[in-house]
């Protein structure tokens, strides 16, 4: 009877401390778009990010004002719709390669189409909606209806 050596692990392997990290990315993107509420595509299995531009919405006196980031995105791709009391932006962010020769290393940018629904808290009037494009920001003015607009009630002294 031959006596071995107890060996604890099998294979030895040298540890990685950035072995894992693509997968940690991964899911901490995961996270952070489902807490931000950001869609998902599932495409071959894999789930993959989908690029959908983000927003700021503020109100003036006579305005509901949206600002959409769009980077990368020329104006001539970019519609803007209004139904009701959603208002829809559409359209897409190419991926350009200058040169055919050159290879891709990494991609971070999100490329494709894209659409972005948001549904407005107050009757607007959709037929002097203005939006204007600039610096990759669209910027849209919706004038408020007259019933939502305050108006000022003169109070007689007596």
């Amino acid at each position: 009877m031959a006596i071995e050596r107890w060996r604890p692990f099998v294979s030895v392997e040298r540890w990685d401390p950035f072995r894992n990290m693509t997968d940690i990315q991964g899911e901490a993107n995961r996270l952070f778009d489902s807490f931000l509420g950001r869609p998902t595509a599932s495409t071959t299995g894999s789930a993959v990010r989908a690029w959908v531009p983000v927003l700021d919405m503020h109100e003036t006196k006579d305005d509901l004002v949206l600002n959409f980031e769009l980077p990368g995105v020329a104006e001539k791709d970019v519609s803007l719709s209004i139904t009701g009391d959603l208002l829809t932006v559409k359209g897409e962010r190419a991926f350009n390669r200058e040169s055919k020769e050159e290879s891709v290393h990494h991609v971070e940018r999100i490329y494709g189409k894209f659409e972005r629904s948001v549904q407005l808290r107050m009757p607007v009037q959709a037929d002097k909606v203005k939006a204007t494009y600039r610096d990759g920001v669209l910027e849209v003015k919706l004038p408020k209806a007259e019933e939502v607009k305050p108006k000022p009630i003169k109070i007689d002294i007596i």
